[in-house]
């Protein structure tokens, strides 16, 4: 055993005198050593390893245990003393991110949650302040007040002002015969006030089983199958078609004027007619019923409908025509002349 342990002891010498180490301790029965005291010798420490100028990552100082067989432990270390090249992990830097992260997803779900409980109060304020109560209806002939009032106010929100004086402010309205546009002006929150504007109708033709409605322009503006109250039938004009949208073509456009003329002065004076005939030569008979009046050319036309006013009472329930030709305004140049 003790030439044994010699020569163990010498191969470490050996190695520690090439690695530049110290001498270690000589074994008993070994050399210029110090005397054995009987014990077993200690393992030396291994050497340390110079890495080298050259090389500037760092290195593991290994630690051997007694025993022969032992496994190598590795302790991280820098020969040079300096930090390692490779870090671990930093998990403390991780668990920091995640903490961020999770923060500003829950900040973002505060603010979004905040928003929606925002908007939701101001839905349910908008549809309680806003509810129309009181509706006011203006500009309107064709149509009832309540029937204008069901047109704006029987779809999906109608009840809301605020909606309906959105939707409805400078806008055209499509499908609806005779009307050109409505307004809807909140004059508050819980009344509204519609203001209908209509299309300017001078009377109509039939055509095709239709009922053709032109303006003062003789435009056809409108192709219904019901009539209009208020608005004369207009015969007398030859034509060969009728285009909606398009002139109706008769030779004398200036007619047009004159029914648009004569139905505003009707108006004036509250006396609806059922017909406008025109001769060949343009002048002008109205039909009331079984009644006629002839008013010859368009000469003071105002004048003879407010004297026919006061006189076509009289003629109720008769057949006949009043010759109105010659009245100017005065006189007595009015007759009435019965059917047989």
């Amino acid at each position: 055993m003790k030439t044994d342990n010699k020569k163990n002891t010498n191969k470490k010498n050996v190695r520690n005198k090439k690695a530049g180490g110290r001498k270690t301790s000589a074994a008993p029965g070994g050399g210029s050593g110090k005397k054995s005291t009987g014990k077993p010798a200690a393992s030396p420490s291994p050497p340390k390893k110079n890495p080298g100028p050259d090389r500037s990552r760092s290195i593991g100082r290994v630690a051997a245990t007694t025993s022969t067989g032992s496994k190598l432990r590795l302790v991280p270390g820098n020969a040079a003393g300096g930090k390692s090249s490779r870090s671990p992990k930093n998990t403390g830097s991780l668990g920091s991110l995640q903490n961020t992260g999770r923060r500003k997803r829950l900040i973002a779900a505060g603010v979004l949650f905040f928003l929606l409980l925002t908007a939701a109060g101001v839905l349910f304020y908008i549809s309680r302040h806003y509810h129309v109560e009181t509706i006011y209806v203006d500009g309107n002939v064709h149509y009832t007040n309540e029937e204008i009032i069901e047109m704006v106010t029987s779809e999906k929100l109608g009840d809301n002002s605020l909606y309906l004086s959105l939707k409805y402010k400078n806008k055209g309205i499509k499908g609806i015969p005779f009307i050109e546009k409505m307004d809807v002006k909140v004059l508050a929150p819980d009344t509204i006030k519609i203001v209908v504007y209509e299309k300017a109708v001078a009377g109509y033709v039939e055509y095709l089983d239709k009922y053709m409605y032109f303006d003062k322009d003789g435009t056809v503006v409108e192709a219904s199958d019901t009539k209009t109250a208020g608005i004369p039938q207009v015969t007398g004009i030859p034509f060969d078609q009728v285009v909606l949208y398009e002139p109706l073509p008769v030779e004398n456009q200036e007619v047009f004027k004159e029914i648009l003329y004569m139905t505003q002065i009707l108006s004036k004076y509250e006396i609806s007619a059922d017909k406008i005939y025109f001769d060949d030569a343009y002048e002008m008979t109205l039909y009331f019923g079984d009644v006629r009046v002839k008013l010859g050319n368009d000469d003071n036309v105002e004048e003879k409908i407010s004297r026919l006013k006061q006189i076509l009472p009289a003629a109720e329930g008769k057949k006949g025509v009043f010759r109105m030709e010659n009245y100017a305004g005065s006189g007595s140049n009015v007759s009435f002349e019965q059917d047989k």
